[in-house]
């Protein structure tokens, strides 16, 4: 019987999705993959478990994020680095299942077993998908299900032994444990088999962003990892409870899903620099440009102009959460600070965080607070990013990294040769081992 791996906490940087986009697409010598290149090799280096590409699909609805298509955005960085996982998100609103199933199972095998899919249900976009307007989230997420209930069949359509080494060294293809999966639902209709072999990895890594009501359901029934916004200890710690609460009520293993934060951290050398960056930082932000921000964190549709920034909101302005049909969970997380009393000023500073994680101090001062949530449970994977640049490279790496490693709670080294192996993830109960040619 072999020895079961201490629990250790998984770390994850974003690749691309950045302004520079925009420089590297104007610069006739360089591509916009070389910043990403440069950042994939420094986090290999440093033994980072997974880059993560975000993704939306409208112009200028967050910065550049969607500037560069996710799948093949990593597709690439696959063949620029032979370890680190590749985190794609990708949307089940805009996508038919068996194109899903062929694009990630074709990541996995260029990447010998690095995929992962952070699946969204998109909360923009609709107006070049068309026609008609977003689905609501009832209608995202039951279309969201159904489209994992048919890729990770679709996955499976190979048995085991269905790919096998002949005497002379090529494959032998058993077209019989090929078999298709007769799916016929509400969105899809779905013969199969699925057209590309069996998987490195039989399964990618799924992933789930998403913590309105809906999408916590489909991450407990679903997700092996769900990306959340856990702004505070005590959300971190109901968020978790609830989730697995109800996977175990589904029938799933004790400690699924793993909870992913991400972590936007102001790291000075000093106590006294980081907390001076801070208040640089809350110095330099547009309150008027931030009133748009806070309207948009609270749904939308709702106008901030004549509020001063100094009060506190009036409770006629705050939107009923089960009306707004797009980032529930991000607007649940605002309505509620507004209820607790912050002000416009205070509202437009959290908002420069989106209602992540945020923490400043020195390495070590950031360490003690990661460490408080992963000692309690509430923390499995983290995003440690700005790589790109020297100094946060530094602070990243040679500061968080290094002393969450001293703390044994990072591991040193990669474990496994497939992204489910590093991660410590077993394949789900019904997904057949992978086949070893």
């Amino acid at each position: 019987m072999s020895a079961v791996r201490p629990r250790t906490l998984k770390t994850v940087t974003a690749a691309g999705g950045t302004s520079e986009t925009y420089d590297l697409a104007v610069d006739p010598t360089r591509s916009t993959l070389d910043t990403a290149v440069r950042v994939a090799k420094l986090a290999e280096k440093a033994r980072i478990d997974a880059l993560f590409t975000a993704d939306l699909l409208s112009f200028d609805a967050q910065g550049a994020i969607g500037s560069q298509e996710p799948l093949v955005f990593v597709s690439a960085l696959s063949q620029v680095t032979s370890r680190i996982g590749l985190i794609a998100t990708v949307s089940t609103t805009y996508h038919h299942p068996f194109n899903l199933a062929r694009l990630f199972g074709t990541l996995d095998h260029v990447s010998n077993g690095r995929a992962a899919w952070n699946l969204v249900t998109s909360s923009v976009g609709e107006e070049n998908f068309g026609p008609g307007e977003l689905p609501s989230p009832q209608e995202r997420y039951a279309r969201a299900a159904e489209t994992l209930d048919v890729v990770n069949a679709l996955w499976d359509s190979w048995e085991p032994g269905a790919l096998r080494v002949g005497p002379d060294g090529r494959a032998v293809l058993h077209r019989e444990r090929v078999r298709p999966i007769h799916h016929s639902g509400p969105h899809f209709t779905v013969a199969g088999p699925l057209n590309i072999p069996p998987l490195p990895q039989r399964r990618p890594v799924q992933m789930q962003a998403g913590q309105s009501e809906a999408g916590r359901e489909l991450g407990a029934r679903y997700a092996e990892i769900v990306f959340t916004s856990l702004p505070t200890f005590d959300a971190a710690v109901d968020f978790t409870q609830r989730i697995r609460d109800r996977a175990a009520q589904l029938g799933r293993p004790g400690g699924l899903p793993l909870v992913f934060s991400s972590f936007h951290a102001t790291y000075g050398a000093t106590e006294e620099e980081a907390r001076r960056l801070v208040r640089e930082r809350r110095e330099a932000i547009d309150f008027e440009h931030g009133r748009a921000q806070v309207a948009d964190m609270l749904g939308g549709g709702i106008d901030l102009s004549e509020v001063p920034l100094d009060s506190k909101l009036p409770e006629s302005l705050l939107p009923d959460v089960t009306s707004v049909n797009r980032r529930r969970g991000r607007v649940d997380i605002f309505a509620r600070y507004a209820r607790q009393g912050y002000t416009l000023r205070e509202l437009v500073v959290a908002a420069q965080d989106t209602g992540h994680w945020a923490v400043a101090g020195t390495p070590e001062q950031l360490a003690d607070a990661v460490e408080e949530r992963f000692r309690a449970g509430v923390l499995d994977v983290i995003s440690l990013n700005g790589l790109a640049d020297p100094k946060q490279h530094d602070f990243a790496v040679n500061g968080l990294l290094h002393e969450l490693r001293r703390r044994k709670i990072v591991a040193d080294d990669y474990t496994g040769t497939t992204l489910r192996e590093n991660l410590g993830l077993q394949l789900p109960t019904g997904a057949a081992t992978p086949a070893r040619l």
